[in-house]
C-alpha cells in the first residue's frame, strides 16, 4: 500500500484534510487533492494517473460523475472509492456505472470518514483486477474494424481465450463451470468481454467466437472426464440469433458425439432481452436443445423484458440471478427481498438457481438463510484459464466456507470486507446424468 498514488476530490475543506491525513496514517503519501472538478482534472494533467480515485459526488459546482467518466475513458485511475451520504440505490448505481466504464470499485466511504474503514478498503485494491480491463470506449477507438475480419479469424481464434470460473453448491461441491472469453490482443493486453464484444458483434463475428468458445468448454469437459471418470459440466453463453440459424443442433450434436459427451454436460445460456427467443424458429430451436438434453439457463434474470408468461411458455431449466441484485445483499433488504423472491419462484417452477455476484463471507451467509442454490462470482473463484483450473481443482483442500472473522472475501468488492483471501474447496465433481433429460 505505501506505493499507491491517490487523488482525492472533496470540496469540505475539513473533509479533505482529513481525508489526507488518514491516507498519511495508512502509509500513503503520493497524494493530490482537489475541491472542483476542474481542479481535479488539472492536477491529474500536472501529475499523471492514479492508482486509486476518492470521489465526492455532491459538489458545489458539478459532479463526481464527470471526474469518474474522465477517469475511465483517459485511464487516469485503477480502482475508484466512491465517498458520499448518499442513498444506497443511487450509490449502487454509481458503482455499476463505474464497473461497466471500466474501473475497479473498491467500495462506498460513507460521509464522515472512518480511517477503519479507507483503510480495508485500500487494502481491497488489487493491481491486476480484471476490471480493469480497457473501457470500450477506448478499445472502440484503438481496435479498427479490419482486425475483425474472417481473414483474420485463425488469428483471432488463437488470441480469444476460454477462461472458466467454477459454480459451486452450498456445501462445496463442483457443480460446473461457466466459460468467458478473455481477448489476448497483442497490442492492448487482456481485454474483458464487455470491451470488445459489441465490436465483435458488429463484425459479424460472434457466430465465429460462440463456436469456439463451445469447442474449448466442451474439450475441457472431456479432458477432465478422462482423468477422472466424469465429465465436467459446462456452460456457455450463445447469442439468440445462433440458436435461431438452420442448422445449429446438428452442428452441436456433432461436436458432443466425437468426444463421447452427453448432452446434459451443457448449458447454454441465454441473456435476458426483450428480442430474446420471440419466434417460433427460435421457440422450436430451443425444444430441440432439451430434447437433446442440453440445458438452457437465462442469464442475468430480472434485468431484460422478460415477462413470467414468456418464462412458463419457453423450456428453460435454469435461472441465473446477476451480481446486480447480490452485491451487498446482506446488508440490502431490498435485495434480500428480490433474490428470495427469485428462488422462491424457481424453486416452485422446477428451475435451477445460479446466483453470480458472491463475492463476501456476509453476503454467501445471507445467501445461506435464503435457499439452495448455486454460487458464483470471486468469493469462490475468479475467472481463470484452464490450465489454472486444473490446479485449483486438484490442489485445493476442502473445507468449511470461512465466516466473518476467520477470513475475508474477495479483494475486488464494492462493500467492506477483509482483505486476506477466502479458503478455496477441492472440487467434488457432480455425476452428469448420461443420456438426454
Amino acid at each position: 500500500m505505501h506505493a499507491l498514488k491517490v487523488l482525492i476530490l472533496e470540496d469540505s475543506p475539513f473533509q479533505l484534510m482529513a481525508l489526507h491525513q488518514m491516507l498519511n496514517a495508512s502509509g500513503v503519501f503520493d497524494v493530490l487533492t482537489a475541491d472542483t472538478v476542474e481542479g481535479a482534472l488539472g492536477s491529474l494533467e500536472r501529475r499523471g494517473p492514479v492508482d486509486v480515485a476518492i470521489c465526492d459526488l455532491q459538489l458545489e459546482e458539478g459532479d463526481g460523475l464527470q471526474v469518474i467518466r474522465h477517469l475511465a475513458r483517459y485511464r487516469q485511475a485503477r480502482a475508484l472509492i466512491i465517498l458520499s451520504s448518499l442513498g444506497r440505490d443511487l450509490l449502487d448505481g454509481v458503482g455499476q456505472l463505474a464497473r461497466h466504464l471500466g474501473l475497479q470499485v473498491l467500495g462506498v466511504l460513507e460521509k464522515p470518514a472512518s480511517p477503519a474503514v479507507l483503510h480495508e478498503l485500500l487494502q481491497g485494491y488489487d493491481r491486476n483486477a480484471e476490471q480493469r480491463a480497457m473501457p470500450l470506449v477506448e478499445v472502440d477507438e484503438l481496435v479498427a474494424l479490419d482486425e475483425l475480419t474472417v481473414d483474420r479469424l485463425p488469428q483471432l481464434l488463437e488470441q480469444w481465450q476460454p477462461y472458466f470460473q467454477p459454480k459451486v453448491a452450498l456445501d462445496g461441491r463442483l457443480l460446473g463451470v461457466e466459460a468467458l472469453v478473455r481477448w489476448e490482443h497483442p497490442a492492448l493486453g487482456l481485454l474483458s468481454p464487455a470491451s470488445f464484444l459489441p465490436l465483435v458483434s458488429y463484425a459479424g463475428l460472434l457466430p465465429h467466437l460462440s463456436w469456439h468458445m463451445l469447442d474449448c468448454a466442451l474439450a475441457l469437459s472431456a479432458s477432465v472426464r478422462d482423468e477422472q471418470g466424469e465429465a465436467l459440466p459446462v456452460a456457455v453463453n450463445v447469442p439468440t440469433s445462433l440458436i435461431e440459424s438452420e442448422g445449429f443442433v446438428e452442428r452441436l450434436r456433432g461436436l458432443l458425439q466425437p468426444l463421447g459427451l452427453p448432452a446434459s454436460v451443457l448449458t447454454l445460456e441465454i441473456v435476458e432481452s426483450q428480442q430474446a427467443c420471440t419466434s417460433s424458429v427460435a421457440l422450436e430451436a430451443l425444444l430441440r436443445l432439451r430434447l437433446l438434453g442440453c440445458g438452457l439457463a437465462i442469464d442475468d434474470f430480472g434485468m431484460g423484458d422478460f415477462n413470467l408468461q414468456r418464462l412458463l411458455a419457453l423450456p428453460f431449466s435454469e435461472v441465473k440471478i446477476p451480481s446486480q441484485f447480490v452485491r451487498g445483499v446482506a446488508e440490502d433488504g431490498r435485495k434480500a427481498a428480490v433474490v428470495a423472491g427469485a428462488l422462491i419462484m424457481a424453486r416452485r417452477m422446477g428451475l435451477a438457481v445460479v446466483v453470480e455476484g458472491v463475492e463476501t463471507a456476509s453476503d454467501f451467509l445471507a445467501l445461506e438463510t435464503l435457499g439452495q442454490p448455486a454460487l458464483q462470482g470471486h468469493y469462490v473463484a475468479r475467472p481463470m484459464a484452464g490450465p489454472a483450473l486444473r490446479t485449483w481443482m486438484g490442489t485445493h483442500e476442502a473445507s468449511q466456507w470461512p465466516r466473518p472473522g476467520e477470513t475475508g472475501g474477495s479483494s475486488e468488492t464494492e462493500h467492506h470486507s477483509a482483505s486476506a483471501e477466502p479458503r478455496q474447496l477441492l472440487p467434488e465433481l457432480r455425476p452428469v446424468p448420461q443420456g438426454n433429460e
